[in-house]
């Protein structure tokens, strides 16, 4: 495949339409990684008509489930054939560590594998009952039709494949659109695909803009629904395009997640090493470049001067480098404009009366850290209140506020006082609070005494602004799906309703 025919269209590998190509960037460096093709609405129209005669004319939606689900294990078998290489390309194109690419195809693995099993393992349909042994009622799952993708740039191949793999469980056809910053390990996928049997027009891509090839997904009239994973205001444009055509949309769009500590957390070494290794966990892997991160410290006072001085002390002796790197523990920024983002919250933070206990600039450079590169350090911002704007955006940085309560109505105002509704934790040894504030967090995700695992079978997704819908588990399945009631009458007679 030339490194310009990053475009999919009915099994063919291909340029744009246009000619126009995007060079992708690595961003330790800034240097060049790939060249790709910038799609448009011609190859987008092309993709989408390509994925309409494949659902309309083509095997795949009359399938048998076990062979849907054996070409999903095929897929698995290869993304683990392909660990290391798949792992290298996300590493590079995204920034994040090696081995941080190694668990996301791991992870992606793990959903081929639960949906193929989870379509095995349903019924044909659920049998009602009508109250009369005359009639045979049965609800059941057809596939939703064409499905449009589009995907974020912090976790490419995971969130392709928490679309990917429900949409051809329950028979579906798609067109993928990966961002454009970070498109590669997408096209690797399709190549899989591919390679699986999966058959020819399922499964196209289009690599280009979220405008043009974004928008005209969501507003095709021949798109049966559109799957969006990215930031609020994308994502409310997703939604403004796609109603006028009725069709279905899911969307996720983020979070400002609350880490929510008690002081009984912390009353032993063991237990305050815990929850301090654990707040560093959930605000600064991938740079704090996750939908999920727990950005909010929200940490009872008591143990608030304590917690926060180790927080900020380990801070600094994170290892920020090129992901590939032995030793590195944190690589860069996805890009210019993030970083560019990042430093205009620390300062607008600092502005409005943010205590700055580390971090809060770039490091300087060394054999890891080129000069060029996006990095940031890990910043620990104190004394931070809800008026400020660190506070209530998303930041998609590495940073962390810290704000701080003394009773438990305080802790849950405090955490629930967001638009998001993602995800969040509560840390306590009182299994009976921990609980209690759990049940009262609303946030689509809560983790007691532990952050950011996350289960295939599980679903996922927030309240409020944090979207609409949910991946993984049975509702991601049913996402691609429509349900269908088949009344049969056995002994069918005339009604008599009309006299004549």
């Amino acid at each position: 495949m030339a490194a310009v025919e990053t475009i999919h269209v009915d099994g063919v590998w291909q340029a744009a339409a246009s000619g126009a190509q995007r060079e992708v960037l690595d961003p330790a460096d800034a240097k060049t990684l790939a060249v790709v093709a910038e799609g448009g609405v011609e190859d987008t129209d092309a993709a989408i008509a390509a994925a309409r005669r494949a659902f309309d004319q083509g095997p795949w939606p009359g399938t048998p489930v076990a062979e849907r689900a054996a070409l999903l294990r095929r897929v698995a078998d290869l993304l683990q054939r392909d660990r290391e290489t798949i792992a290298l390309i996300e590493s590079r194109d995204t920034g994040k560590t090696l081995e941080e690419g190694r668990v996301d195809v791991d992870d992606v693995t793990n959903a081929f594998r639960y949906f193929a099993d989870l379509v095995t393992g349903e019924s044909a349909g659920r049998v009602v009952d009508a109250g009369t042994p005359d009639v045979h009622s049965v609800v059941a799952h057809e596939p939703v039709g064409v499905c449009a993708m589009i995907t974020p740039w912090n976790y490419p191949l995971l969130q392709a494949s928490w679309k990917v793999a429900p949409a051809l469980a329950a028979g579906n056809t798609f067109v993928i659109k990966p961002s454009e910053v970070t498109p590669l390990s997408t096209v690797h996928l399709v190549k899989l695909l591919a390679e699986a049997g999966l058959p020819t027009g399922v499964a196209n891509v289009v690599t280009g803009a979220g405008d043009p090839v974004g928008a005209r997904l969501s507003e095709h009239p021949d798109v049966d629904l559109v799957s969006f994973t990215g930031g609020l205001i994308s994502g409310t444009k997703v939604a403004q395009a796609a109603a006028p055509t009725v069709k279905k949309v899911a969307l996720e769009l983020g979070g400002k997640n609350p880490n929510v500590v008690f002081a009984d957390a912390c009353a032993t070494a063991e237990g305050f090493d815990t929850a301090v290794d654990q707040a560093l966990n959930a605000a600064f892997i991938h740079s704090g470049q996750v939908c999920s991160a727990g950005a909010r410290l929200i940490i009872e006072e008591s143990v608030r001067e304590r917690f926060v001085a180790e927080l900020a002390r380990r801070a600094e002796k994170i290892k920020l480098g090129r992901g590939t790197e032995d030793g590195v523990e944190c690589g860069p920024l996805v890009s210019a404009q993030q970083l560019d983002k990042t430093e205009a919250y620390v300062a607008s933070a600092l502005a409005e009366g943010a205590l700055l206990r580390c971090g809060g600039k770039q490091p300087e450079p060394n054999e890891v850290r080129p000069a060029t590169g996006y990095f940031y350090l890990p910043t620990v911002l104190d004394q931070c209140h809800r008026e400020m704007r660190v506070v209530r955006e998303e930041t998609f940085g590495p940073i962390l506020t810290v704000e701080s309560f003394q009773t438990e109505d305080e802790a849950v105002t405090l955490a629930n006082d967001t638009e998001y509704g993602l995800a969040g934790a509560v840390w306590s040894t009182d299994t009976a609070r921990a609980r209690r504030v759990a049940a009262r967090l609303r946030h689509g995700t809560v983790w007691i005494n532990d952050y950011h695992p996350y289960l295939p079978q599980a679903e996922w997704g927030g309240f409020g602004k944090s979207g609409v819908g949910r991946e993984l588990g049975p509702a991601g399945l049913d996402e691609y799906r429509e349900t269908k009631h088949v009344y049969e009458n056995l002994r069918p007679s005339p009604v008599r309703w009309f006299a004549g």
